[in-house]
């Protein structure tokens, strides 16, 4: 079953819509209230963006994402601006459950490794923003020119357990995942020596049911979740009903803890 993980992106204070890195409209200038809404709805995490530290380099937006961590009962993971081990200890410190890093593990990887094993491989994960093949660091202003299967396989070895595959081409798109190099990714990483499995979370082009079922056919090769953001927004398929079947045994690919 994978974990449907509601995406909320803030700038500025309020809940964005970002489309091809570029922000396309509000849907609330309330990020804490759609933090309730998404418990209320069922979720079992939410995966926060700070799209201004993202920018910026450093955190900007952590006042409000405490508020939103005191609101509800429910883990939040944080991305966006985590670019040292001090960041991370902020962020940690103010009740996040789970930061994402990437262009840390790449411009500081003795930063990196340092915030890897003070705070353990089920707290920090890789994210890789993925365009064109390749990964985009710094607010996914910058092509690094490295493949996600480089970066990827040498994070496993580092002891990463997790990765957040992002196509900004697709994230907020009406565009498919690209199931042919995930399910790449993902195989090549079950071939990389390492002491635990590495787990998938993938984000955009979920759009429907139908891309559910398509990458729940991966979840032997380590894809156990999915970020959606604009498909929930915009009720491409109700969650809530989704959810409330999952609970009862109706679906096998809904979310669960």
């Amino acid at each position: 079953m994978l974990l449907i993980i509601p995406a909320i992106e803030i700038k500025t204070g309020r809940c964005v819509r970002i489309v091809q890195n570029e922000e396309t409209g509000t849907y609330s200038s309330e990020p804490i209230a759609m933090a309730r809404l998404w418990r209320m709805e069922n979720a079992k995490s939410l995966h926060v963006t700070d799209v201004d530290g993202a920018v910026a380099g450093r955190l900007c937006n952590l006042d409000v994402i405490e508020q939103m961590i005191r609101a509800v009962d429910i883990p939040i993971e944080l991305s966006g601006g985590i670019r040292s081990y001090d960041d991370a200890q902020r962020a940690f410190n103010a009740g996040v459950m789970r930061i994402v890093i990437g262009t840390m593990l790449i411009d500081n990887p003795d930063e990196a490794i340092k915030t890897l094993e003070t705070f353990g491989a089920s707290r920090v994960v890789l994210g890789l923003d993925i365009c064109n093949s390749f990964i985009k660091v710094h607010g996914r202003e910058i092509d690094s020119g490295l493949l996600p299967a480089t970066v990827a396989s040498n994070a496993k070895e580092l002891g990463f357990t997790r990765i957040i595959y992002k196509d900004i081409h697709r994230y907020g798109m009406d565009i498919e995942p690209n199931y042919s190099a995930i399910k790449m990714l993902a195989e090549l990483l079950q071939k990389v020596q390492s002491k635990s499995k590495m787990r998938i979370t993938v984000a955009g082009g979920i759009c429907s049911i139908k891309e559910l079922l398509k990458l729940q056919e991966f979840e032997s090769l380590g894809v156990d979740s999915v970020i959606i953001g604009r498909a929930l927004y915009e009720n491409k398929f109700s969650c809530q009903q989704l959810w409330r079947m999952s609970e009862t045994g109706h679906f096998p690919y809904t979310a669960r803890i």
